[in-house]
């Protein structure tokens, strides 16, 4: 429970807040706790939007919110904090504008840029527990780390295509992500919601549950998910739960830890440092394949370049926009159909952004074929840069 001088609640916020008075487990007492608590969020986009509203409506007196991106058309089917009125402009922008309309008592607070191993322990500091909104490997772990290293609550929360989870970690000696997750996963196995879809009510659930977790913290109140990991299926509409314990050989949380600082959290993952979730699959060295943006294989194409075209898709992206194909063999299953593929003309792959057409293009070139080039961006870049008429998602 956090402890500080509470501050008054004015006959506005009164009966602003009265189903709230009226519980004893929150009281008076409580809600004047919730007005002087803050919280920073990490990620303005499905989950954070959830947890912001509800944590603005709940009182929450001050909100941190850190994200660098804009507000696009396909953010909402689930980043409900967002409207079409915003398209193209800050989700800062956007999600202040919304949480001060819901709630003009609270401050908002935000940073413009992303969570970095310069600015975290700088940003997190002033908190009295963070929320981790992200959908990426490397910010959930700095996140931990930060959130160890100045002994704050770390809010968790991930979701992918129907399913989520929800923990909380580093709370009252309890385990940190790092407990859970010793090692990321290699690169490129885990596929964003970009890439995968997520089901957009999903978000909204796993959201409220880190809301929730944060309110209770505030209050001292319930049983918090400190040590046990809240697994979701939305198609079966099931929830398990896993008992987690505290590593005592955990790299920052151990008994002896060996990570005492920041690092550099991309290459902990072994991500290349380019800001973008579907970069091509190369290290910098020579991949065996050519990659070419769009422009210039309209170019060759029109100027009566004829490859053997294989999209990576599954068949129901397919439903969505296609471009000409000779053949569609989703990326996982490349490896069991070469057969399909000609080894007499030279081969050019695409997807929806890039990043699966470079993944089966070093299968290809693994299985020796010859002449393999690799669409940049994908589908989505060429309907952006080429034919305007087709349809992004």
């Amino acid at each position: 429970m956090i402890v500080r001088e509470l501050p008054h609640l004015d006959n506005d916020e009164v009966a602003r807040y009265s189903r709230h008075l009226l519980l004893p487990e929150v009281g008076m007492e409580g809600q004047r706790r919730l007005k002087a608590a803050s919280v920073l969020c990490v990620g303005a986009g499905g989950l954070g939007s959830p947890l912001t509203l509800y944590l603005a409506a709940a009182g929450i007196g001050r909100l941190g919110i850190v994200d660098f991106d804009v507000v696009d058309e396909s953010n909402l089917q689930r980043q409900i904090v967002h409207g079409t009125s915003f398209l193209g402009r800050s989700k800062l922008e956007s999600a202040r504008a919304r949480l001060l309309d819901l709630n003009p008592n609270i401050q908002v607070d935000t940073y413009e840029g992303a969570l970095t191993s310069a600015n975290a322990l700088r940003i997190i500091e002033s908190y009295d527990l963070v929320a981790d909104g992200t959908d990426n490997f490397p910010t959930r772990y700095l996140v931990n780390d930060a959130c160890v290293l100045l002994d704050k609550p770390n809010i968790y929360g991930s979701i992918f295509r129907f399913e989520g989870q929800a923990s909380v970690f580093n709370y009252e000696g309890g385990p940190c992500y790092r407990c859970l997750y010793e090692e990321p996963p290699p690169p490129g196995l885990v596929p964003s919601c970009a890439e995968a879809g997520v089901l957009g009510i999903l978000p909204g659930l796993i959201g409220v549950i880190q809301a929730t977790e944060a309110v209770k913290i505030v209050l001292g109140k319930g049983t918090s998910l400190s040590g046990r990991l809240l697994l979701y299926d939305a198609l079966d509409m099931g929830f398990r739960e896993l008992r987690l314990r505290r590593n005592p050989a955990c790299a920052i949380c151990g008994d002896s830890p060996t990570v005492t600082e920041l690092v550099d959290y991309q290459q902990f993952c072994g991500v290349p440092g380019r800001g973008d979730h579907e970069a091509d699959a190369d290290s910098g060295a020579d991949p065996g394949f050519a990659s070419l943006t769009v422009s210039e294989i309209k170019n060759k194409l029109d100027a009566g370049w004829d490859p053997f075209i294989l999209d990576v898709r599954k068949p129901h992206e397919a439903d969505i926009v296609r471009l000409d194909f000779d053949a569609l063999i989703p990326q996982e299953d490349l490896g069991k159909r070469l057969q399909e593929l000609p080894r007499d003309r030279e081969i050019l792959v695409h997807c929806k952004m890039g990043g699966r057409s470079a993944k089966a293009a070093m299968v290809l070139v693994a299985a020796d074929f010859d002449g393999v080039h690799n669409m940049v961006g994908g589908i989505n870049a060429w309907a952006q840069q080429i034919d305007p008429n087709l349809p992004t998602y």
